[in-house]
């Protein structure tokens, strides 16, 4: 296949040829999007003392190839409507720049949603048939995010989706087939981790705002503004830690929790780094630090429920 020559701003990416394309192509920084609820959602179910480890691994793989699918299509549609060219910043850039064609790119990603069908026929046959009807709505939302008349993509709810299918959604199949059973306390705990995810779409559309309103999106952080848009990603965030500290008290969560502050830090650059740059390449490493505080904080606040498991503590 021919490859496209580099941009410079491409350059700046440090993208590589070989398997590499194909590896951005995943969107791999996204990825943790989809292990992060089905981990946490897991280990509550151990918390109940259910855990069948061929689910779990089962689900994970489901999970993060709809994950991959939905990147997909949003390159490849992102393409079909003119918004990406060699110049674009931070998507994959397999079509535009790397010479991959868009027709593989689309069939990949209908390859990955069989392969996750598939798997779903297991995790129902092992669980309830209604986690064919969530996941069917799971992947057509994945779809429509880009796909369709009205991408969800070029509207101000992407971020509720993404932050309720990705967090509550997949946290609560992932609990639910290994208990069989849904309680409250476990769509409260998904909270937080579905304000994170909702955030790594923020962080994207706060860097990719100049072009996208260009192009007609109508995204949160066109219609309030780069500045205020900056400001409710702080707040978003904030809410995510106020809400952890509110369950530890209260006892949802167990005392180990705190340790999922230190992830704090990390929020702390990603919201510094957005207010001193305004260029996408200069913004990259911030959209970068919001998805490691996702992935950070879900990854502790999973090994937090494993630690309480074998030692118990309470307030």
């Amino acid at each position: 296949m021919g490859m496209n020559k580099p941009s410079r701003e491409a350059n700046h990416l440090n993208e590589k040829p070989g398997f590499h394309v194909w590896w951005r192509l995943l969107r791999p920084h996204t990825l943790t999007a989809s292990f992060i609820p089905v981990f946490v959602g897991t280990m509550l179910a151990v918390l109940d003392e259910k855990f069948q480890l061929l689910l779990f691994i089962v689900m994970l793989v489901a999970a993060i190839l709809i994950q991959a699918a939905t990147n997909m299509f949003n390159e490849y549609y992102d393409y079909v409507r003119g918004l990406d060219n060699e110049e674009s910043v931070g998507i994959g850039g397999t079509i535009v720049r790397d010479g991959i064609k868009p027709i593989v790119v689309k069939r990949l990603a209908y390859l990955f949603f069989a392969i996750s069908v598939a798997l779903g026929v297991y995790i129902c046959i092992e669980s309830s048939w209604w986690i064919a009807v969530i996941g069917t709505l799971c992947m057509l939302i994945g779809y429509l995010y880009t796909g369709g008349p009205i991408p969800i993509a070029y509207t101000p709810f992407g971020e509720l989706f993404s932050g309720l299918l990705m967090g509550t959604v997949i946290i609560g199949i992932s609990y639910y087939i290994q208990t069989l059973t849904l309680t409250w306390e476990v769509i409260i705990i998904s909270i937080p981790i579905a304000i994170l995810i909702g955030c790594i779409l923020l962080a994207n559309n706060i860097r990719d705002l100049d072009g996208d309103k260009e192009n007609g999106r109508k995204t949160i952080a066109i219609l309030v503004g780069r500045n205020r848009a900056i400001s409710l990603l702080k707040w978003l965030i904030i809410i995510s830690y106020l809400l952890t500290g509110i369950y530890i008290l209260m006892g949802l969560l167990p005392i180990y929790s705190v340790i999922s502050f230190l992830s704090i830090k990390k929020a702390s650059h990603a919201i510094k780094t957005f207010k001193e740059n305004t260029t996408n390449v200069g913004m990259i490493p911030a959209m970068a630090a919001v998805a490691k505080t996702n992935t950070i904080y879900g990854a502790l606040i999973g090994i937090s429920l494993l630690l309480h498991i074998f030692i118990p503590l309470s307030l």
